[in-house]
This record gives C-alpha cells, structure tokens and sequence, in this order.
C-alpha cells in the first residue's frame, strides 16, 4: 500500500491520530472492564460466573478470529468508511447489550463489540504507523502503548466506581456516548490516507482460522475441564489440525490472507514474541492482583480496583516517553530495561508475598507496569521497523493476534496456578517467563528508525 495523502498537513494528522486513538481507547476499556462487574451481572440474569464469564471469553475468541482478516479489509477498502463502519457496529453492540432483556441477546450484542475491536486493534496500528515518518515511530508507537496498556489497566477501575453508584447499564452507556462522539469528530477528521490493492477474498483460508476460536476456548476451559472431557480434547485436536492447514496454505498461497512467511524476517520474529511475553504479564496483573488485594489484604472490590491506579498511571506516563527514548538511543536497551523491571518487580512480589502490605504490593505492581511501558510497544515498533510498508498491516495483525492467545493463555496459566490462593506460584512463574525473555532481548539487532527495511 502507498500513501495517497502525501499533502496530510501536520495538524490533520494529529487530529486523525487522536480521532483513532480515542475510539480505540473507549474500546479497550470495554475489554478489561467487566471482570468487577461479574457478581452483579450474576445477581441481574440469576446465572453462575462460568455463564457471566462468557462475556470476557466470548469477546476475546471473536477478536481473535477476525483479526487475521484486518490485512485483507485494509487492502480492499478506503479506510474512512472502514473506522467508521466498526464504530456503528460497536455502537449497535452497546445499544443491544444496554437494552437486552436476557443473556443470549446481551451476549449477541458483545460479539458485536469483540468483532469491532477485533478488526481495529491491527488496524490502527498499521495506518498509524504507515503515516508516521520512521524517525518518530518510537514517540508515536508509545502513545499507542499509552491508550492500549491504560484502557487494559483502567477497565476495572472505572467499572468498580461505576458500580459503587448507578446500574451496571452506567458502563455501557459511558461507552455509547464517548463513541458517538468520536464518530463525529471522525466524520471530520479520518481521511483514508492508504491506496486499496484489490486481492481476492479466500473463504477457505478463513474457515481454516476458525481453529483460533477453538484453541482459545480449549486454553479456557482448560482451568475447569477434567481429563476425561473427550469434547474439549477433540475441538483442540480439530483446531490444531485447521491451523496447521492454515499455516501451511498461507505460506503456499501467491496472495496469502495472512502473510505468514514475514515471522522468517530478523527482528520481526522477535519483536512477536517479547510483545506478546510482556503483554502476558500486563494482562496477568490486572487479572491477579484485585484478586490477591481481595483475598491476601481482605481490601473491597473498590478498594483492590483503586489500588491499581498508581501502576495504571505510570504506566501511562512512561509509554510515550520509552518510545521517544528509543527513538534516540535505540530499541534494545530500552526493551532490556523493561524487561529487567519485569524481573524485579515480579521477583520483589515473589519475596514481599508473605509481608502481606498494601503498599509493598502497590510498589512492585508499578514495578511491572512501568516494565511494560518499556517493552511492548517498543518491541512491537521494533517489529515493524524490519518490514516493508506494504507488510506492516499482515505484521499488526500478527502482532495482535499472537498477542491475544498468549494473553488467554497467560490468564489460564495464571488461574491454574493460584488454585486456592497460590500467589506465590503465580509469582514465580511470571518471573521465570520474563527472565526468558530477557534473554531473547541479546539476540534482537539493535535497530533505530532509520534502519534498513527487508521484503520478501
């Protein structure tokens, strides 16, 4: 793809960054925001927390199927229309699910919102980095990390506040009117920078990737599900199967859904996986640790959510400012620093877990966060500064994709582990994991943004 807005002026391109990173914004915190609100939906529709918990599960497995298509909607249609249609579609979500009289049509209405966001998150990241100059894709690829690690952090929090005062409906409405909000300023400011390549449209490909869906679900019920349970074996069996085939087709294919054969590319191979490896223990935080201040410290649900904010804040502060420092000094110290913070502050929460206080707690949980400032979106960035622009929509969307699994896998992992309240082995296991990859951190060839691009 070639930019067709070469005369974009500055401050449109702001206004079109800030127009993106808004609604994406409002769409993260609807991924993370329901986990505090799950004892109320429970209370509301008289239902057990593994049918409540299908409104997190759900979402994440239909994000994950459609985001390998992102490659091939950014090729084949103005990217205007494009923003604007996920928007009506998360709209239209959020109106079913503050309207729905049960919980088949609110679930509906969650799909709706997952597949919107789906198609999104690689989405923006592509365009925005295809419209930004090489030498400031650090500094821009921060404040994506801002709005993608804050709204991830802040979810529960504002849910928690919400939920202290009004209706569960309070959540959903928040996201209604920030949303339409931003299709207007959008109907203003979303230009469709990107010329379309037509490619053609393959369906078997796209039944193949269904074997997403099967492996997230095997990955979650994987906490809860015994030995025996031949139906969760055989839908992993046949998900492996559609995804071996899917790989196989994508690198046979002259004009793949998903190309694939860019994971041969150094750097790239390695920036999936320390992006993934950090958001792991992003995800992972925000999962365990209202558990931990609910469970360990007795603290309320409010109180856990607030206790959050110190990491959430800093994470926000460092994101843009680790982009902009590796744009000056390069990629790989600063991945290593982050990745060193992993180390620490897990390690810090591994010997301080007997202590049982707040505010050591707090410390390391700053700790982690300010560890992912420094790693993920610089990783990711690092990724796509080894390819060709015309890659970098195939690159978001594995970056996104690999990202979700592992992000389902993490919070299995985790759930798994603590059982009754085994915080330390969660701890520990997190600690080992980040140590790793600290040492793929060695192998990564320092680029900066003026660093040569390989096509394959």
């Amino acid at each position: 793809m070639q930019l067709t807005t070469a005369h974009l002026s500055e401050s449109k391109r702001k206004w079109f960054i800030a127009t993106l990173l808004l609604g994406t914004f409002t769409m993260s915190i609807s991924q993370s925001s329901l986990s505090t609100a799950y004892p109320t939906f429970m209370k509301y529709f008289n239902l057990p927390a593994s049918t409540i918990s299908w409104l997190t599960t759900g979402f994440m497995l239909i994000m994950s199927v459609v985001m390998p298509l992102s490659p091939w909607l950014m090729n084949n249609f103005r990217f205007r229309p494009l923003y604007l249609t996920l928007l009506t579609l998360f709209v239209g979500g959020t109106i079913i699910i503050i309207l729905a009289p049960n919980f088949p049509i609110m679930m509906f209405g969650r799909l709706l919102e997952g597949v919107s966001v789906g198609i999104l998150f690689p989405s923006y990241q592509s365009i925005i980095l295809e419209i930004t100059a090489h030498a400031q894709r650090g500094g821009i690829m921060g404040t994506v990390g801002l709005v993608m690690g804050s709204a991830l952090a802040v979810g529960p929090i504002i849910s928690g506040i919400v939920l202290q005062f009004l209706d569960w409906q309070a959540i959903f409405f928040l996201f209604l009117i920030i949303l339409v909000g931003v299709f207007i300023v959008a109907l203003k400011t979303v230009p469709s920078p990107l010329k379309k390549k037509k490619t053609p449209f393959d369906f078997i490909s796209v039944f193949m990737s269904l074997g997403i869906i099967g492996l997230l679900y095997f990955i979650n019920e994987l906490a809860h599900m015994s030995a025996n349970n031949y139906v969760n074996w055989l839908i992993l069996v046949v998900s492996v199967i559609l995804l071996v085939l899917f790989v196989k087709r994508q690198l046979q294919l002259p004009e793949p859904l998903l190309r694939l054969d860019i994971l041969k590319i150094p750097n790239f191979d390695l920036g999936v996986a320390l992006t993934f490896l950090s958001y792991m223990s992003l995800i992972t935080v925000t999962i365990i640790m209202p558990l931990y201040y609910q469970q360990v410290l007795k603290m309320s649900p409010l109180w856990s959510g607030l206790a959050l904010v110190p990491a959430a804040a800093l994470l926000s502060w460092l994101n843009r400012r680790s982009g902009l420092l590796a744009d000056r000094i390069g990629f790989k110290p600063v991945i290593m620093s982050g990745f060193v913070l992993f180390i620490v502050g897990w390690g810090m929460l591994l010997l301080w877990a007997s202590f049982a206080n707040v505010w050591m707690t707090i410390i390391c949980s700053m700790l982690i966060e300010a560890g992912n400032a420094f790693a993920m979106m610089p990783a990711t960035t690092l990724g796509a500064n080894s390819l060709n622009d015309d890659l970098i929509p195939h690159g978001s969307s594995i970056i996104a994709t690999f990202r979700q699994v592992m992000g389902s896998a993490a919070i299995v992992l985790a759930t798994v582990i603590l059982g009754t309240r085994n915080f330390t082995g969660v701890f520990f296991t997190f600690l080992i994991l980040e140590t790793i990859a600290l040492v793929l951190v060695f192998f990564i060839k320092d680029t900066q943004a003026t660093s040569q691009h390989v096509k394959l």
